[in-house]
């Protein structure tokens, strides 16, 4: 953590915040995660906008009766997930790597490698969806792995974000065409990128395609890097109960990918993320907008569901 740099220029309200995230970083992790869980259920009694799209989204995927019967534990995994990220970017590697009790499925992964292809790791907004790449940055037999990067309005998190996706064998490229040319660069190099698939992405840059029974604007970028012949890995971190660290789970594509096609590659893609999700409902952020319509587009979503 002393080598985070503070950014000249910063005002005393976000020299605070900085330090406020600092201090936050310095707590033992189940501490934090405790901590999170208690905001994460305050935030939902007392939002009502985060409230309206979680309760929508949790019954939207699972149905009324199991999202009640969830709700509560889900709020709470919620909070924990913001809560760990500071502890996640401003940790030493070895301390964050010490919380990973069980890795399932990383034969796929060397596989990959043995076979000199590269690898695409897709992860949904499930678990600690931060540690994946800190992992698989830290394998002896790693390529650089190589992740977008969209700086933040604030300064201030900027830096923290930089450290925290910038260490060994960990890359970023900005959100932009030349970001994307140069994870497509990555892969057909037998590189490693990492991408979140399941966010809106902007006007232009998706599809309508079903996620969760109802259509969501959907990015194709995921889709277009497959196409590239990288090998397709999902994989989350799923959070043990009372601070007890991590299972990360990996796994290829459950039915071939039709790379020929990028919607419909995007949506088998949207397919396999569902599964995942419905593996570990209670970890997933239902507080996100998945439904919204991008800004600056006229489209709307078709009115019968896909």
């Amino acid at each position: 953590m002393s080598q985070l740099q503070t950014p000249d220029n910063l005002s005393l309200k976000h020299r605070c915040y900085l330090s406020l995230v600092r201090g936050l970083a310095r707590l033992p992790l189940p501490v934090l995660q405790a901590m999170g869980g208690a905001v994460g259920r305050l935030v939902y009694r007392f939002s009502t906008g985060y409230r309206q799209y979680f309760d929508a989204n949790l019954i939207q995927a699972v149905g009324p009766a199991l999202a009640q019967e969830i709700s509560v534990r889900t709020q709470t995994e919620g909070g924990k997930t913001v809560f760990e990220l500071p502890w996640l970017w401003l940790h030493p590697r070895e301390q964050i790597l010490q919380t990973i009790r069980t890795v399932e499925g990383w034969q796929h992964v060397k596989a990959a490698r043995t076979a000199g292809k590269g690898i695409l790791f897709l992860t949904p907004h499930l678990g600690c969806f931060e540690i994946t790449a800190q992992y698989a940055a830290s394998q002896v037999d790693a390529s650089p792995i190589t992740v977008l990067f969209r700086p933040p309005r604030q300064r201030w998190a900027e830096s923290i974000l930089r450290y925290g996706r910038t260490r060994e064998g960990m890359q970023i490229a900005p959100a932009d065409l030349s970001g994307v040319r140069r994870l497509i660069r990555a892969l057909k190099s037998g590189e490693s990128v990492g991408l979140l698939p399941d966010q809106v992405p902007p006007e232009g840059q998706g599809a309508w395609l079903p996620w969760f029974g109802k259509p969501a604007y959907t990015m194709t970028l995921a889709a277009r890097l497959a196409q590239t012949g990288a090998s397709v890995i999902f994989a989350y971190a799923e959070r043990l109960p009372k601070g007890g660290g991590f299972i990360l789970r990996c796994r290829p594509p459950l039915r071939p990918l039709p790379v020929d096609d990028l919607e419909a590659t995007a949506a088998s893609i949207n397919q396999e993320m569902m599964e995942l999700i419905s593996c570990c409902p209670t970890q997933y952020l239902w507080g996100y907008n998945r439904y919204k319509t991008p800004r600056g587009s006229s489209a709307q979503p078709p009115e019968t569901h896909l």
